[in-house]
């Protein structure tokens, strides 16, 4: 049988030759100890609790956190109605004919590469953007007033310009719109910038409060910055009109605030691409500056590429170029660059005549299918007698109806008829179809008359 190895721990070295090599013997398993006893103390070793066990279990996000209910429920009748994301008549995704032609195109290119962008992404699609905003005749972009940035998406590009505003704008407060989108407070207050409120629906009439809009606009300290929804008011619905909108414009010049506006649904609200962009063009037709954040999500069903533009309008040439100069500075840390698939998409769309007039269709005939689940919608309610006034379903305008309905009233529905929303009582209307109509229709009514 063979002895056991004995691993021997203490310097084997004697004669006065061998005296360096003794003492850099002794160096190295002292070294190898206390190595050895640190790693075994590392906060970040194997060993003990994680650094992180602190940390408290956060919160589902209130709107994907509906999805993520939807997806457990083992009902065959459930709706989901929280996601903002268009479902055909048969309830399934959907790609664009013009996306899936242009992306056929993009593939069977042999000149195409997944090179970097640039920092401020693809050129042509910021120049079409603008211009999809703006109008192709504005005069700020024939001044080169105009500089614009792709980003991700309508998120990307809010943030962009929320922490663009906290280095360079000398007023740090920023009023949403009461209710806004649940992601705005969150953006804002991350980018830099101190979020205030003003007053926006009013739930007695499911509709605009009008007066309390402007009173806490003209409250607002001059230099604020003020969040406008282009259209489709998310969640509510509600926009103001044409008239009022004119009001809004000459109230925010004469108090020198600084309008930044949220475009994520051109074309999606009323199936046209400029009447939805007259609140921004109204704007700029004054020769007042101006941010405005784009979004290709719903209007192009570009979700999940993140394709979104920031565009400011300046006094001057100049100022527009020393403003790309600062905005290259914000990027550059946060992502570096954008990504490269889905702006070469619009851009391609945006370009091409035919393809343009191929979007536009296929744009008005998503925008319909939600005007007519409005209408569906009222006529359903009206017929079962549902007590109220439900006038507001067809009044609000875009993906999103503000029903009106209360947090109990939407658990209600949920439990007994497996409709999912947000507690707000806010529906998708593009997750609608005339099979779930009278579904949806029973589950109002008997939250209405029923639900505590």
């Amino acid at each position: 049988m063979r002895p056991p190895v004995i691993f021997q721990t203490t310097p084997f070295f004697s004669s006065s030759g061998d005296r360096r090599l003794n003492t850099l013997a002794k160096h190295f398993l002292q070294t190898e100890s206390e190595n050895n006893r640190n790693m075994s103390t590392s906060p970040t070793s194997s060993h003990g609790d994680s650094v992180f066990a602190h940390l408290v279990l956060a919160p589902e996000d209130p709107i994907l956190g509906v999805t993520l209910a939807y997806n457990k429920d083992p009902s065959p009748v459930k709706l989901n109605l929280g996601v903002g994301a268009y479902r055909t008549e048969e309830g399934k995704p959907l790609v664009l004919n013009v996306v899936r032609r242009v992306e056929q195109e993009l593939v069977s290119n042999p000149a195409r590469n997944k090179e970097y962008l640039p920092i401020t992404g693809v050129a042509d699609f910021n120049k079409l953007s603008a211009q999809l905003i703006f109008g192709a005749d504005s005069p700020a972009i024939q001044e080169s007033r105009v500089t614009t940035v792709q980003c991700l998406s309508g998120t990307g590009s809010l943030r962009v310009g929320g922490e663009f505003l906290a280095k360079h704008y000398h007023q740090r407060n920023i009023y949403l719109p009461k209710p806004t989108w649940g992601n705005h407070p969150k953006v804002f207050t991350l980018a830099g910038l101190t979020v205030q409120t003003y007053r926006y629906y009013a739930p007695a009439t499911r509709g605009l409060d009008f007066q309390g809009l402007m009173e806490d606009l003209g409250a607002a300290p001059s230099g604020s910055v003020i969040l406008l929804h282009a259209c489709a008011h998310n969640p509510t619905g509600v926009d103001p009109t044409a008239e009022q909108w004119e009001e809004i414009r000459k109230l925010i010049r004469s108090k020198a605030l600084l309008p930044f506006f949220d475009s994520a649904y051109q074309g999606f609200a009323s199936g046209s691409l400029d009447k939805d962009a007259q609140p921004v063009r109204s704007f700029v037709a004054d020769g007042g500056e101006l941010l405005v954040a784009q979004s290709y999500a719903k209007n192009m069903g570009l979700y999940g590429e993140r394709v979104g533009a920031l565009s400011i309008v300046c006094k001057s040439a100049d100022v527009a170029s020393k403003v790309e100069s600062q905005l290259k500075l914000v990027i550059r840390p946060m992502y570096s660059n954008p990504p490269i698939h889905g702006a070469t998409i619009v851009a391609a769309v945006l370009k091409d005549s035919d393809l343009f007039n191929e979007w536009t269709i296929e744009l008005k005939e998503m925008a319909d299918r939600i005007i007519s689940m409005r209408q569906q919608l009222f006529d359903a309610l009206h017929a079962r007698g549902t007590p109220g006034d439900w006038s507001h379903i067809i009044k609000q305008i875009g993906m999103f109806t503000f029903t009106g309905l209360n947090s109990e009233q939407v658990s209600f529905m949920t439990r007994e008829y497996h409709i999912y929303m947000t507690s707000d009582g806010r529906i998708s209307m593009a997750g609608l179809s005339s099979k779930t109509v009278p579904h949806l229709a029973d589950a109002i009514h008997a939250a209405v008359t029923k639900a505590v």
